[in-house]
C-alpha cells in the first residue's frame, strides 16, 4: 500500500479491527485529579466513570502535536508516500486543527480529514478508508474524499442520564443544558453540522431508550438507494446492559445491515457525557464498497 490511514481513539475502533485494517491510531487525553493518561492505554474506562461518580475532576485534551508528528513521520519511515488522517470533528475537538498544521512540516503527504462526528461513525468510514486503500487505490485524495463523503453520511444519536457533564466541559449552551435537567427531563442529543446538538426531551430512562432506537429505525428507512448495507454500533459508557439491549431492538428492526455490535464509546467522550451514555451510530454505504 502507499496509503496509511490515521485517526484518533475517539473513532472507538476495537483494537483488533484496527489491527487487522492496519489502522494507526493516536489517543487523546484524559486528565483525572492532574495525571494524564492516553486514552485506551493509560486509562480503562471503568477507572474514568468511578472517578467522575467520586466527583474527581476529569478534563480531555487532543494529542500533542509531538504525538502525531511521530505518527506521521514513521509511517514515512516504513515506506508509505501518503497519509488519510481521519479525526473527530473540528466542531468538538482541536485535534482536526493541530493534524492541519503538523501536516504542513512532516515528510509525507497527509490528507486531513474532519469527519464532522466521532465514534463508529467515524469509525466505520475509517475502516472502509482502509480497505479502499489495500485494494490498491493510488490516489490518496480519492481516498479522502471517500471518507469525507461517508462521515457526512452517518448518523450519531445519544441518550445521556444529565446534561450536567456536557455543560461542565462546554460542548453545549446553557440553554440546554436547563433543558436537560428540569422537572428530571431526559434528553437525547444528535450530531448535526459538527457538534452535540438537542434531538427531543422525554420524561424517563426507559422511553428516552425507546425513541433512540425509533429515530435510529427512521434514519435507516430513509436512507437513499445507494445505500444497500448499513453498518451500526451501539455505544455505551459504563451501561452494558443497555447497550446489548437496544442492539437487540435494532436487530430486530433494521433487517438491512451490515456490521453489528456494541462497542464502549471510550473514556473521552464518556469524561464528557458522564456514565450511563448510550449511543447509536449508523454508517450506510454503497454496494461498490462492499469486500
Amino acid at each position: 500500500m502507499r496509503t496509511a490511514i490515521v485517526t484518533d481513539s475517539t473513532a472507538c475502533l476495537p483494537v483488533d479491527m484496527a489491527a487487522a485494517a492496519e489502522v494507526t491510531v493516536v489517543p487523546l487525553h484524559v486528565v483525572v485529579d492532574g495525571v494524564d493518561h492516553r486514552e485506551g492505554i493509560d486509562v480503562s474506562n471503568a477507572e474514568v466513570a468511578e472517578a467522575l461518580r467520586r466527583g474527581a475532576k476529569v478534563t480531555t485534551s487532543q494529542p500533542s502535536p509531538e504525538e502525531l508528528e511521530q505518527a506521521y513521520t514513521q509511517l514515512a519511515d516504513e515506506g508509505y508516500q501518503d497519509v488519510v488522517s481521519v479525526h473527530i470533528s473540528g466542531g468538538l475537538s482541536g485535534t482536526v486543527g493541530s493534524a492541519e498544521q503538523v501536516a504542513r512540516r512532516v515528510p509525507i503527504n497527509v490528507h486531513v480529514v474532519d469527519s464532522g462526528t466521532l465514534g463508529m461513525a467515524m469509525g466505520y468510514p475509517v475502516l472502509r478508508a482502509a480497505a479502499l486503500a489495500a485494494r490498491g487505490e493510488e490516489d490518496a485524495e480519492v481516498i479522502a474524499e471517500q471518507a469525507r463523503w461517508e462521515c457526512a453520511s452517518s448518523y450519531a444519536a445519544f441518550y445521556v442520564d444529565t446534561l450536567e457533564y456536557l455543560g461542565k466541559g462546554g460542548r453545549i449552551g446553557k440553554a440546554a443544558v436547563f433543558m436537560g435537567t428540569a422537572l428530571s427531563i431526559k434528553p437525547l442529543l444528535v450530531v448535526r453540522n459538527g457538534v452535540l446538538a438537542p434531538l427531543e426531551r422525554v420524561r424517563t430512562a426507559s422511553k428516552a431508550l425507546t425513541r433512540l432506537v425509533e429515530r435510529a429505525v427512521d434514519v435507516t428507512q430513509d436512507l437513499p438507494v445507494w445505500a444497500s448495507t448499513v453498518d451500526i454500533a451501539v455505544h455505551h459508557f459504563d451501561a452494558a446492559d443497555r447497550a446489548r439491549t437496544m442492539l437487540d431492538m435494532l436487530n430486530e428492526q433494521v433487517p438491512r445491515q451490515g456490521h453489528r455490535q456494541v462497542v464502549e464509546i471510550g473514556a473521552v467522550v464518556g469524561a464528557h457525557t458522564g456514565p450511563g451514555i448510550v449511543a447509536v451510530a449508523i454508517s450506510p454505504y454503497p454496494a461498490r464498497m462492499e469486500d
